[in-house]
């Protein structure tokens, strides 16, 4: 399916944060003035550098392509703030956690991030807060000078007749996918010593032994929050769970430790940082209780059965689906998978690409035959719970090219990304026009995808 359409230079890889070591050798100057903002040599070298060491490939010569990108940024950011367009703090300090999570993993270590970038690891991540932030900014305003896009079938229908059969986009393989699941019963004695685990932990932070924040490092299951000290950011309530947000927006002493919080994800403790308003920076730490073999292959004998059954007739799928399954998101749709993927044309449909599955779900379906069920087999859920579930092929549509009578929602979301393009392209270049922008000489003969830039 085609990728959502963005006009922004996507810094989504590369941070401002990424300031090569080579960076200091740059003779920093001002060569693009766009409103009130200033684009430096070294904001463009640093760009160029990164996606040179990343393998990215430029849109012709990078030092024309790059700075009009960044110009372009600066057009929505300017618009935004005239729109008061503002994002979720949550949603900036979940991206940016991921991402530096992630760096770390390839790098190795904190310490080599630091020695990688030359800056501290704290600076790296503020950085990186400040870019992303401005990415879903921008994105957000986008979405607002789109707006809502209504096609009708014979706007799809005439895209489709007016490009060449060569042309036709590919569609790849499909599939819908039923499914069922089952949690395998945690034993009283784990739950018990992981809350024992985490009494103990609060004792010792409120007798002063050891740092909550070092505890979180060590011992916290929550990766996005575990390297940070088990440091959220600041959120609102809705941001949380409901179990969670209780008892984190009821604590008033940052010295004291919450009781221990039970959620879908484990057992938490919390301690406050900061409360602003209507927003609240906490620590927690996360302990997630482990099924035992002896449980996991209980849940397995369990399942075998109901396959055994299923294969003999004795009831539906969908009935088992509605009755037995533990999975609330599938339970209510007799098992039927829906596609969660935002970047999917696929979104809130039953349709999936292939690598749109989850990872353990896509090795089973991948040599089914449609209408056969699998046998069971373990899954880790987006809960990262540890789960035995079986799953029915209900449909696969091989690839192929695309045509109005099986691939209608397909074309419509291409035609809905083209219409979209079209928009931004068209206030891109109206929003030039009354822009103060200053090329300096040797940067203007360029061939800009947007010509406006340089005026007569």
């Amino acid at each position: 399916m085609m990728k959502k359409f963005l006009h922004v230079f996507c810094l989504a890889c590369c941070a401002c944060a990424v300031t090569a070591q080579s960076q200091s050798n740059v003779i920093d100057e001002v060569v693009w003035v766009v409103g009130d903002d200033a684009i430096l040599l070294s904001d463009i070298e640093s760009q160029r550098l990164f996606m040179q060491n990343d393998g990215v490939r430029f849109e012709g010569d990078p030092y024309c392509f790059i700075p009009e990108q960044i110009a372009i940024q600066k057009l929505y950011l300017n618009q935004a703030k005239l729109d008061s367009v503002e994002v979720s703090e949550h949603s900036v300090i979940q991206n940016v956690d991921q991402w530096m999570n992630m760096v770390v993993n390839q790098i190795g270590s904190r310490e080599k991030v630091e020695e990688y970038f030359g800056k501290k690891f704290s600076q790296i991540k503020d950085e990186r807060k400040e870019m992303i932030r401005e990415q879903q900014v921008v994105q957000e305003m986008q979405r607002k000078l789109i707006g809502t896009i209504k096609l009708t079938p014979s706007d799809v229908r005439k895209y489709y007749n007016q490009l060449p059969q060569d042309s036709l986009p590919n569609i790849p393989t499909t599939v819908q996918v039923q499914i069922i699941t089952l949690e395998p019963t945690i034993p009283f004695e784990e739950t018990d010593a992981i809350k024992a685990r985490l009494r103990e932990y609060s004792e010792d932070i409120t007798a002063g032994k050891r740092e909550f924040s070092t505890l979180a490092r060590l011992y916290s299951e929550d990766p996005g929050s575990a390297m940070q000290g088990g440091e959220m950011g600041f959120v609102s309530k809705g941001g949380l769970l409901p179990e969670f947000a209780n008892v984190a927006f009821n604590l008033s002493d940052p010295k004291r430790v919450s009781s221990i919080v039970e959620t879908e994800y484990g057992f938490h403790i919390i301690q406050l940082i900061e409360k602003r308003g209507d927003r609240i920076n906490v620590r927690h730490i996360l302990l997630r209780p482990k099924v035992s073999e002896k449980e996991l292959t209980e849940a397995i004998a369990r399942l075998d059965s109901l396959h055994t059954d299923l294969q003999a007739a004795k009831f539906s799928f969908e009935e088992a689906a509605t009755f037995v399954s533990y999975d609330k998101s599938t339970r209510n749709n007799k098992g039927l998978m829906v596609n969660q993927n935002m970047e999917s044309g696929n979104y809130g449909t039953p349709v999936f690409e292939m690598q749109e599955l989850p990872q353990e779900v896509g090795k089973v379906i991948d040599s089914m035959t449609v209408g056969s069920i699998s046998k069971p087999f373990t899954m880790i859920t987006d809960k990262q719970k540890e789960v035995v579930a079986i799953v029915k092929l209900k449909s696969r549509t091989e690839r192929h090219k695309a045509n109005m009578t099986d691939d209608y929602q397909a074309l419509k979301t291409i035609v809905e990304e083209r219409k979209k393009a079209e928009l931004l392209d068209s206030w891109i270049t109206k929003k030039q026009k009354s822009t103060y922008v200053r090329i300096s000489d040797g940067w203007q003969n360029c061939d800009f995808r947007f010509p406006g830039w340089v005026k007569e």
